[in-house]
């Protein structure tokens, strides 16, 4: 395990990690997010060992743990038992994948009141195949998403021939910002899917962290408009 990278000096870290899916090697990200009091959310976290663990806590007091999408809870457990203190909130519908996680509420539009109003949140409506919950870090003017951009193709290390086949080939987003498959064949209520994208494009972003791929640093409203 690699240890933390700073992101947003003071606000937000980064730390990757490889998975694989569907037979595919691809890499992963957990951000450390801290808010203004000191203590710290992770978001969509991976396995922790004592390095990125120390690291963790040299940064403040871990509180949060948000599993922010269908396909980002594999670390939840394993988290939990690192800082047990922490309070669960998952995306709607990983209950009914995984019912066996201990959490303690969902994650919504509308952030806990003790974010003290420095996160802002979209749950991603009208998709029959994933859902996801959007976070705007507004201090730092920073998007985190796990799937609804994925920005993978020559510069991103730890793929394999088949990610590439796949996003080269019958998914043509190679080198192209795209969202997940997953979304792309899932759509089904384009009405409440443009609501939420709208309201995403209406924050006042100027970076993006994504959980696969390269993060997107400069540019990032017009490339996620694209996207």
């Amino acid at each position: 395990m690699a240890g933390l990278e700073e992101f947003v000096p003071g606000s937000i870290w980064i730390s990757n990690y490889p998975v694989r899916f569907s037979s595919m090697d691809l890499s992963a990200r957990m951000s450390v997010i801290r808010l203004a009091d000191g203590r710290l959310i992770l978001h969509s976290p991976g396995p922790i060992d004592a390095r990125l663990r120390d690291d963790i806590l040299s940064l403040g007091r871990p509180a949060y743990i948000v599993a922010p999408g269908s396909y980002h809870h594999l670390h939840v457990a394993a988290a939990q038992e690192t800082f047990p203190d922490c309070v669960t909130l998952i995306c709607p519908g990983i209950e009914i994948k995984r019912p066996e996680i201990r959490f303690d509420g969902f994650l919504s539009d509308t952030a806990p009141a003790d974010w003290n109003g420095e996160i802002e949140l979209c749950l991603i409506r009208g998709n029959r195949l994933m859902w996801e919950v959007a976070f705007f870090h507004g201090p730092s003017r920073t998007l985190l998403l796990v799937d609804l951009i994925e920005n993978i193709g020559d510069a991103t290390p730890d793929t394999d021939w088949k990610l590439k086949f796949f996003w080269k080939i019958v998914f043509r987003m190679w080198n192209r910002a795209r969202p997940a498959p997953e979304y792309q064949m899932g759509w089904k209520d384009k009405r409440a899917a443009r609501a939420s994208l709208l309201r995403i494009l209406d924050w006042d972003f100027d970076r993006i962290v994504l959980s696969h791929g390269e993060n997107i640093e400069t540019n990032a409203k017009p490339m996620a408009r694209e996207a």
